[in-house]
């Protein structure tokens, strides 16, 4: 329908008059219930200070973990994902220990399940890049043309780490590998397992993205050699997203995402509208927060406003739910009431 803009009483700026007006006819929601914060677990007994993210920590598995865990519980964040971060010679050409189940990730998961128990839900990222010493998302092999990445061998790792990651007490995992036909493997073998239970976050959209610098730091996870364009999705491309995301539904994941996220907010938006009954998820990565933590440092960006900025734009593109480092800040910030 048509409105006469002629017509000389029609001014939005009514509708931008002051702040109670503002968020009684906003748009956009975005609460601490929306948000997922990645954890980085290690082992010893010393927090480690991440350099290339500031602000953001290794933590042991013991009583730090839990009490940074209750911390973002009492502010409203109940959804947390989990990183593992081992030690150079404590990796191997197969990344055995991502399916060890006395290996990090799985003691982080049983304490924080015994702590907290239906409190928290807990997501457990599958991969094998923590845990390879080549720093590779799977299995390396090599033939006349060089290394590639064995497909097959990899989801069928892949499979066993979701499963020990399911017996410990994730309630979801995450295959961030982008390996084709990793999500139907692990579903099949999670049910065989007795994890019908057990949800998929699958990484359906994920870039070979240099947004990824500092995680790569955080975890001690870049590759040694080479890059990850073989399987990781090129830039230029959103359509194929369109594929990737219809694919991992089929194959049973319960929730798909979409990373990075600021830079392909036009696919959050492309993911969305295609599958509307999907849960989408966006991964706000490291990347991004370090370059507003870099810049608020600075003194040229106010570092609260971008930052919920930001996260309301991914919100606004169609993500359901936003992976963030912000998570405890953002979930304090609105506790003071949005600033727009």
């Amino acid at each position: 329908m048509l409105l006469n803009l002629a017509y000389p009483s029609v001014r939005p700026r009514r509708l931008r008059a002051n702040k109670l007006i503002r968020d009684a006819v906003a748009e956009t929601s975005l609460s601490p219930d929306d948000l997922i914060m990645p954890i980085f677990v290690k082992e010893g007994s010393s927090i480690e200070h991440i350099e290339s993210m500031p602000g953001y920590f290794r933590w042991p598995v013991g009583s730090e973990l839990v009490k940074h865990v209750e911390e973002a519980l009492n502010l409203g964040v109940n959804k947390f994902i989990l990183f593992g971060v081992l030690p150079d010679d404590i990796k191997d050409p197969e990344g055995r220990a991502g399916y060890d189940p006395e290996g990090v990730v799985p003691k982080a998961l049983r304490l924080l399940k015994e702590t907290f128990g239906d409190r928290v839900l807990l997501f457990a990222d599958v991969c094998l890049c923590e845990y390879t010493d080549h720093g590779h998302c799977g299995i390396v092999v090599y033939d006349k043309k060089g290394w590639k990445i064995d497909n097959d061998k990899t989801i069928s790792i892949y499979a066993k780490e979701a499963v020990t990651y399911a017996e410990a007490g994730a309630d979801f995992v995450a295959p961030s590998g982008m390996m084709d036909g990793q999500v139907r493997a692990i579903r099949q073998t999670l049910d065989s397992a007795g994890y019908t239970d057990v949800g998929i976050m699958a990484y359906s959209a994920k870039y070979a993205s240099a947004f990824y610098g500092p995680f790569r730091t955080a975890a001690a996870s870049a590759p040694k050699f080479g890059d990850r364009r073989t399987y990781q999705m090129d830039p230029r491309n959103a359509k194929e997203a369109v594929k990737e995301v219809m694919l991992d539904l089929a194959e049973g994941a319960d929730i798909v995402m979409v990373k990075p996220a600021l830079a392909y907010l036009d696919v959050i938006r492309l993911v969305k509208e295609t599958f509307p009954w999907a849960p989408v998820a966006a991964y706000s990565v490291s990347g991004e927060y370090s370059m507003i933590k870099a810049a608020a440092r600075a003194g040229y960006l106010d570092e609260r406003l971008i930052a919920l900025e930001t996260l309301y734009a991914i919100r606004r593109a169609g993500a359901d739910l936003i992976l963030t480092y912000y998570a405890r800040d953002v979930a304090l910030w609105l506790k003071e009431g949005t600033p727009f």
